[in-house]
């Protein structure tokens, strides 16, 4: 586990979530305990680094209907953000 900071949405990862009927929370426990979700194996060993070390952390989900979420935890753990990756 990390710290996460503030947690935010943008608009569009959170309509994508209520269109699915998700819940952030989900995505977000697995982001915390590692689980990098549709990352190849390398985004994942750099994200391994990443929380050792500091870096930002990247994780991508998909949601039920196909929708790809993201949520980013930025190097100084200050914030972490939902979005769609067309809102990065």
């Amino acid at each position: 586990m990390f710290a996460i900071g503030q947690l935010v949405a943008t608009p569009g990862a959170l309509d994508a979530l209520q269109r699915n009927t998700q819940s952030p929370l989900e995505f977000i426990e697995r982001h915390i305990n590692h689980d990098w979700g549709d990352l190849d194996e390398h985004d994942k060993r750099e994200n391994d680094y990443s929380v050792s070390h500091g870096f930002r952390i990247l994780s991508a989900y998909l949601l039920k209907d196909g929708t790809r979420i993201w949520i980013i935890t930025e190097a100084d753990r200050s914030v972490t953000t939902i979005l769609l990756p067309s809102e990065y």
